[in-house]
This record gives structure tokens, sequence and C-alpha cells, in this order.
């Protein structure tokens, strides 16, 4: 399990002193308001960068961030992802699950045969949805219910489900 969570993308700049636009990817509207730091990934480093003040606008979050006083050290900052360490966040509730933690699980029915790994998911509103690659590449949604999903297994990177009628 990786000690780093990817919980947005800075995706433009704002105004003149810094500041940036940021799509968060976390259901907890205010995440950005619960740490001091976060850590942007740089090539393949990460660097920390002290949250210096919050704002929103519209589905946006706009982070200031300690030492990026101009627009162009802004700009140097587009399109690049940020992360948090896994320890800044609380306990999930049981049966709950981050997503970075389910992709690339592999994926087999209750009979033991394999049908794909996670490779996607995404949310309808009412549930997620699972998106499984089989080797060939050809994709299977999966609804995430618990009459489909009946067991998911971090520690052995496995997840066993039941495929009802239509799927």
């Amino acid at each position: 399990m990786n000690d780093k969570l990817e919980i947005g993308q800075i995706v433009n700049t704002r105004g003149l002193k810094g500041e940036v636009k940021v799509n968060s990817f976390s259901e907890v509207e205010n995440r950005f308001e619960t740490i001091d730091t976060i850590l942007i990934k740089i090539k393949n480093e990460y660097k920390e960068y002290k949250i210096e003040k919050v704002s929103y606008n519209k589905n946006q979050t706009i982070l200031k961030l300690e030492g990026v006083n101009t627009i162009d050290d802004a700009e140097k900052l587009r399109n690049l992802y940020i992360y948090i360490y896994r320890n800044q966040l609380d306990e999930l509730p049981e049966g709950t699950y981050y997503i970075a933690d389910l992709i690339g699980l592999e994926v087999f029915l209750e009979s033991g045969e394999k049908i794909g790994i996670v490779d996607d998911i995404f949310s309808t509103g009412s549930n997620d949805v699972y998106v499984v690659k089989n080797e060939l590449g050809q994709q299977k949604l999966l609804p995430a219910i618990d009459e489909v999903l009946k067991k998911i297994d971090i520690e052995k990177g496995r997840i066993i489900v039941n495929l009802i009628k239509g799927l």
C-alpha cells in the first residue's frame, strides 16, 4: 500500500500572486482545510508545500502555497497532481476503501475464475462502478453493490464477485 494518496490536480493559476486552481478528487468537501501541507509530484519526486490559504470558486478549490508567490511560480505547477500522506487522513469506516487501494486488485468469480483487474472506478451518484479489464483489454462494468461485490481483500490484492443477471 502506498503511503501517499492523490487528492487533486492543479489545473490553472488564479491572479498574479501565485494562487492555483485545484480540481479536488476528495469526497470530503473541505479536505484542504483539514491539512497543513501537501505534496506535489514533479517528475518522479514529491515536493512538500505548506498551505497558506484555502478558498473556493465554483467547483474548484483555490490554494495559496508557501513559496509560490507569482503567476510564473504557479504556472510551473499547472497540470501536476497533489498528494497527501495517508497518515494525514482519518481511518475509514469498515467496508470503505480509498480508490487508490482498489485500482490494480485482481477480480475473481466466486468459483475462483479470474475475470480481470480493477482498472478504474467512477461514481454514478447512487453507487460506484468498478471497471474491470481482462487480459484482452475487454472491460466489464461492475456496480459496487453488496449483491455483486462479495469480498474485498486489500491485503491479498483481490476482490471476489458474483455476476448477477445482466452483467
